[in-house]
């Protein structure tokens, strides 16, 4: 598929998300720019550009022969309470909308945010009298609470309306996919910490809940985030719309949490009486995960740079379970599919060949 005409600025370009939107934009032909603090162009076509979105002279000079058709907006900045995070995350998306409004460039925005908008912000996560009918809808009401994604949305809408161009927003459940030094990636953080109980002989004990342990669960591919991204950007139905997307298959914990173990050739243990949180039983483990990446010759020696606990054990330690309809991208057009074990194991894989777990 030739896309020439179509230029697309995507923002976090090395993260779980912004990475693997990249290679699905040049697979399909098009002009592909990815912005980021540290650009690492480990991409084959991807133009990366470097700059900084608090700053919006950074923003001018590193844009400034570059008019995007098509901004994809796939990052966020962690900060120590929720305020601090709206003051912040709104501010990354509205400095880049100003700056592109006088190129005039610009048909489509998209917006990835995530389940934190049915479920809440970190501080209050998933907390009772607050807690979302499941599966969560995209038609569920804003939660009376503070929330980045909600300021991050607002932003989106003002500048729609500003400069005329059509927006999408983007909620996945837990992203899973390749990406190095991701504040969010479940899928290489359970590789590590198998990594690690096999070198150790530890069990690769639950870190959850009961809830999500026995509940109905699902999760994101990053690949199928992707397509869907590219989807709703380029279909005139899915125009100024917001669209959960996840892989399109349910499981249960209890039943994946043992075939990944397998995989390792490790013992699993499951829920017993409490959560036992998967930060701390890696807070000890930097010293461990350096004699595994001398031993194997691997290439990521720092343990934080892979593994997100804590964010995995927010994901696994909800007090309900959480699962996601789909249908309103599905009734509109966007049919694809992808099969949860086996976007767990493909990555994995793809970690073992890049020389990250043993």
């Amino acid at each position: 598929m030739e896309n020439s005409k179509n230029t697309a600025l995507v923002v976090g370009a090395t993260g779980i998300t912004g990475s693997n939107l990249a290679e699905e934009l040049i697979s399909q032909g098009w002009t592909t720019y990815g912005l980021s603090r540290n650009p690492n162009n480990n991409i084959q076509g991807l133009h990366a550009v470097k700059a900084d979105l608090m700053d919006e002279q950074s923003l001018i000079e590193a844009l400034k022969d570059i008019a995007p058709t098509h901004v994809y907006f796939t990052t966020w900045m962690r900060n120590d309470t929720e305020e601090e995070n709206i003051r912040v995350n709104s501010a990354l998306v509205r400095n880049l909308l100003h700056v592109l409004s006088s190129k005039k460039s610009v048909k489509h925005v998209a917006l990835v945010t995530g389940l934190k908008h049915y479920l809440g912000p970190f501080e209050a996560y998933a907390k009772a009298g607050v807690l979302p009918e499941t599966p969560v809808r995209e038609e569920h009401q804003r939660l009376p609470l503070p929330n980045f994604y909600y300021a991050q949305e607002d932003e989106v809408y003002a500048a729609a309306e500003r400069d005329g161009f059509t927006w999408s927003i983007h909620r996945p459940h837990t992203v899973i996919g390749y990406a190095v030094g991701n504040l969010m990636n479940m899928g290489t953080t359970l590789a590590v910490y198998a990594s690690i109980c096999k070198e150790t002989g530890r069990k690769f004990i639950w870190p959850g809940s009961a809830a999500q342990w026995n509940g109905v669960s699902d999760v994101t591919d990053a690949r199928i985030l992707a397509k869907q991204l590219v989807w709703a950007s380029t279909t005139e139905a899915a125009q100024n719309e917001a669209f959960n997307i996840v892989n399109g298959d349910v499981f249960r914990w209890k039943w994946l949490w043992k075939r990944l173990a397998d995989w390792f050739g490790i013992e699993a243990e499951g829920f017993a009486s409490t959560a036992r949180p998967l930060e701390k039983e890696l807070e000890n483990d930097q010293h461990i995960w350096t004699q595994i990446v001398q031993k194997y010759g691997l290439k990521e020696n720092n343990l934080d740079r892979l593994a997100s606990a804590w964010h995995t054990d927010l994901d696994l330690g909800r007090p309900l379970e959480v699962m996601v309809d789909i249908s309103k991208s599905r009734k509109l057009g966007f049919k694809e599919y992808q099969n949860t074990e086996d976007s767990f194991t493909e990555l994995f894989e793809k970690l073992k060949a890049e020389k990250l777990i043993p």
